[in-house]
């Protein structure tokens, strides 16, 4: 496995993050103890979660799950950097959501009482919170950060300008600030590259990319219809939207003798603020076959090809649309 350093601080994380969303709703939890294990053993050191995963409001089932594999012992706890995430509804009260003070402490005790362990190591607000002032979301977690609860801080579909006010208001208080952003990156979704990846370079946060398969549209999924799997009916037009270009990527990846999915994920590692994709395995099959993308080297004229078939938004801005 190979090891970098998450955004600008000295913490070292696998290149390839486990995303445990499956957990519980499509992953049952003796597959899922197996699938951390061997995510262990292969070296992936980097796990990834919600408060809100599990999707029954207010249990956290799937934090539940890792608390339970993580009580086993053996070393599990301090072999991972566990991340997981605050804002989203926790129950019908008016206080049980966003990044209120109040519910940023109240979060973060009920996800370490759920993953059974005394502190967060990477602690991500899932969305902006354009009603709470970053004075209140910073004492919050600077109290955090000095009770030992949590070590970093990181952020999740923020735009480049709440970045950079968030890191600004941040040095204010002479604290370290966000050091990661995890946000939606794929070869066919590169809308941050005009404005959150080169705030991220800028700014020294790693970024955590979601859904790098674009929710299977990148895996091969052609060939897949052809073997009889059949696909929502959301995914179904995406796919007609986008046929053509899944054609030609899936015929490249043939050229490269590849598995379209490795293509996909190898792509998001060469791009240079990209930390680590979350790969949110269903099967240990799905988990094993990801390590391929690590080996995957791409010359000059494949990187062109690529853009070729899924054109970025032309470079950073404002030169993607204006002189």
């Amino acid at each position: 496995m190979d090891y970098t350093y998450l955004g600008r601080t000295g913490l070292r994380v696998s290149r390839l993050c486990l995303g445990t969303m499956n957990f519980g709703p499509e992953t049952t939890e003796p597959d899922s103890y197996a699938i951390m294990d061997k995510a262990l053993d292969l070296g992936i050191n980097f796990f990834d979660t919600a408060n809100v995963y599990g999707w029954k409001r207010g249990e956290g089932v799937t934090e539940q799950i890792i608390g339970r594999w993580l009580a086993q012992g053996g070393g599990r706890r301090e072999k991972i950097v566990i991340a997981t995430k605050v804002y989203g509804e926790m129950g019908d009260w008016p206080n049980e959501s966003k990044l209120s003070a109040y519910h940023i402490k109240r979060a973060c005790d009920e996800s370490l009482r759920r993953l059974q362990t005394d502190h967060i190591d990477l602690y991500q607000m899932h969305h902006v919170d354009r009603n709470t002032p970053w004075d209140e979301i910073w004492q919050a977690m600077e109290q955090l950060v000095q009770a030992g609860k949590v070590l970093y801080v990181g952020s999740s579909n923020f735009a480049g300008w709440h970045i950079t006010q968030a890191n600004y208001e941040a040095k204010a208080r002479h604290f370290l600030g966000l050091v990661s952003e995890q946000s939606l990156y794929n070869l066919a979704d590169r809308m941050i590259e005009l404005e959150v990846a080169p705030a991220c370079e800028s700014l020294g946060l790693g970024i955590i990319p979601w859904s790098p398969l674009k929710g299977g549209i990148l895996g091969g999924v052609l060939k897949k219809i052809e073997e009889g799997r059949r696909s929502s009916e959301r995914s179904q037009k995406e796919i007609e939207r986008l046929r053509p270009q899944i054609e030609a990527y899936e015929a490249f990846c043939d050229e490269m003798e590849e598995q379209p999915a490795d293509v996909a994920l190898a792509w998001l590692l060469h791009q240079p603020a990209v930390t680590a994709p979350i790969i949110g395995p269903r099967t240990m099959e799905q988990l094993t076959g990801s390590l391929r993308a690590l080996d995957i080297k791409f010359s000059e004229d494949q990187l062109k090809r690529l853009d070729e078939i899924w054109p970025g938004p032309g470079g950073t801005a404002p030169e993607a649309y204006a002189w």
